[in-house]
């Protein structure tokens, strides 16, 4: 299982959003805004980012990587073209969106590939090479060969 490192700025996006949803929901303001699930995983050669966008136009879509951060936004227009006050109720947000994501390090940011099918955004980020798990074969005086998997680390300077 790799480590995740502790990112704080992430940590804040996310204590915000609750903030803002809880204050929002508190105050009765009505949301012109509205956050997409998304799932975030690291694959073996990758990082990927799943969104689910049902109802927005691959047009009103923006990806954009800056300082290690996935940033996607875009906006949600509403289809209802009948009278509000016929409406019984109304519960599928609209309006614009906007998600950032702190990406671990040792990600190529040069390379990135997004792809947009039946309402979900996938974004694909690639590793850098000295990221990946590499397999070192290590002989034994005497008893043969045997593999002992390592993982490269990128130094920082502070």
């Amino acid at each position: 299982m790799p480590v995740v490192r502790w990112d704080p700025f992430r940590e804040m996006m996310n204590v915000q959003d609750q903030l803002n949803r809880t204050f929002g929901s508190f105050f009765g303001e009505r949301k012109t805004s509205w956050l997409p699930s998304v799932d975030v995983y690291d694959d073996k050669e990758e990082v990927v980012l799943k969104a689910d966008l049902p109802g927005v136009r691959p047009d009103d879509v923006d990806v954009e990587i800056d300082e290690n951060v996935l940033t996607v936004r875009g906006q949600r227009s509403s289809d209802h073209n009948t009278d509000p006050e016929r409406f019984f109720r109304i519960e599928r947000p609209t309006g614009s969106f906007e998600r950032s994501i702190a990406l671990p390090q040792g990600v190529r940011t040069d390379n990135v590939q997004a792809a947009f099918e039946d309402g979900i955004l996938t974004v694909r980020v690639p590793k850098a090479e000295e990221a990946k798990p590499k397999r070192i074969q290590v002989t034994v005086s005497g008893s043969g060969q045997r593999t002992i998997e390592g993982h490269a680390s990128q130094k920082t300077a502070d």
